[in-house]
């Protein structure tokens, strides 16, 4: 509201109609249930469609027109995509699924509904909530706990360091190389590029800790998001780990009802491509982000035929020595795969992308020049700090895996964690919230 106030009416459209939706499909029986269901989808899918896709696909369909010497009539809208469109969205969309599905009873209480949709902590960039976890939680009297309040401040502060420490600082370099890929080959591409993967992270996994927390601070728990991703030894590994609202809501409503991996293999992999290209595309109305969902989608297609292969070649190696091999070749492939296909999702345009990734490996020894502090718009203080917080981020999401991070610090005095907690926060004030400020990434969501 705050940038086009009249958007408020979205949401009020999108929580009467799927109010009333879900009640009525509760109620009825056969296909009438059926009915309401889709008048639902659609009037969701619909907003959706003309706010953030309708320019996208008009102006693709005028380029192809234009070999033919035609263009359609119909005009490009001059509207602003509203905050967190994608994710209230969802967030609707899994409600009246859910209630057909007779895994949820349809909610009565109309601002009951309206808080599901419009619940301030998660409403702009998620976790995209089911209503099974959240609803239940607003009819529960929420009174004042102090571990509430330490769990939820932790989970913020710690939100705060990835996004204003880590990411906001490595936006410097990366959008100094993105923006204007043509100046640079070789190390400064490979070096924003693997940068970008941990500023993406950092940006959207710190909001997500940030509201998670927020949530936590008033006794409500959301469910968890981000699962340290770039300690995943496989692509599907990877995306268990990634964004998991995101990828349990393609799981559960399109990948499973196009039939999952219960059809023949061949069917198998179309599902799987179809599911990625669409989540490629729910993330931006850019041909960038179809390639970036089909690359991923190629890629667990791809560990599912090698995997016979890797298995043979893991049954050569000596057994003391296999498990620590493939978790290690595992992590480091799985990691550079996904950075590439980050190109994609950065990239402003195909051709910005296709440049990049035909220059990664050319002119190595004139582009370590380019390297040098002040060559990519930052300087050696900022290549300091941002080292040093991405050995801070991997050391404590490693010590969380193995589920000693707890259990040390619970050990400790009182005042070694507080002072540990405060050291935190002084990082984040004087390498973060007064220096470098970045708007969240997956606003434009």
């Amino acid at each position: 509201m705050a940038f086009v106030p009249i958007y408020i009416f979205i949401l009020g459209f999108t929580i009467i109609v799927d109010y009333i939706s879900g009640i009525y499909i509760e109620k009825t029986k056969g296909s009438t249930r059926k009915i309401f269901l889709i008048s639902s989808l659609l009037a969701n899918i619909s907003i959706l469609a003309v706010f953030k896709y309708y320019n996208f696909f008009n102006d693709s369909f005028n380029e192809i027109l234009k070999h033919i010497n035609y263009t359609t009539p119909l005009p490009p809208l001059t509207i602003l995509l509203p905050i967190g469109l994608s994710f209230h969205t969802f967030q609707a969309m899994s409600y009246t699924i859910e209630v057909y599905r007779g895994n949820q009873q349809a909610e009565k209480h109309f601002g009951i509904y309206a808080l599901y949709v419009m619940f301030y902590p998660q409403l702009v960039a998620g976790p995209i909530e089911r209503p099974q976890n959240i609803l239940s939680q607003f009819y529960e009297k929420h009174e004042f706990k102090a571990k509430n309040l330490s769990e939820g401040l932790k989970l913020i502060t710690w939100g705060l360091f990835k996004k204003v420490v880590i990411a906001d600082r490595l936006a410097i370099i990366v959008n100094n190389v993105y923006n204007d890929p043509s100046q640079f080959e070789g190390l400064p591409l490979i070096f924003a590029t693997i940068l970008f993967a941990f500023q993406i992270y950092c940006d959207f996994s710190g909001y997500s800790d940030i509201a998670l927390g927020t949530a936590r601070v008033m006794g409500f728990r959301l469910m968890k998001n981000f699962d340290s991703p770039y300690f995943s030894r496989s692509i599907s590994e990877f995306w268990k780990r990634w964004h998991i609202s995101l990828s349990t809501w393609f799981r559960d409503y399109l990948y499973i009802p196009l039939g999952g991996n219960r059809v023949t293999q061949s069917r198998w992999y179309f599902n799987l491509f179809i599911t990625f290209l669409v989540s490629g595309l729910w993330h931006g109305a850019n041909w960038t982000y179809v390639i970036w969902g089909s690359l991923n989608g190629f890629y667990l297609i791809l560990e599912n035929i090698t995997k016979p292969l890797r298995n043979r070649f893991y049954g050569l190696i000596n057994f003391s020595t296999k498990s620590k091999l493939s978790s290690i070749l595992g992590l480091l492939s799985t990691f550079f795969l996904t950075c590439f296909a980050w190109i994609f999702f950065r990239a402003k345009t195909v051709q910005d992308a296709l440049y990049i990734v035909s220059h990664l490996f050319s002119n190595f020894s004139a582009s370590i020049k380019q390297l040098k502090p002040g060559a990519l718009g930052s300087t050696q203080y900022d290549y300091i700090v941002s080292m040093m917080s991405i050995i801070i981020l991997l050391s404590v999401e490693r010590i969380q895996n193995e589920h000693l991070c707890d259990r040390w610090l619970f050990q400790q005095p009182y005042l070694v964690r507080m002072l540990l907690y405060s050291s935190l926060i002084i990082f984040i004030l004087l390498f973060g919230m007064f220096d470098v400020q970045e708007q969240f990434i997956y606003f434009q969501f």
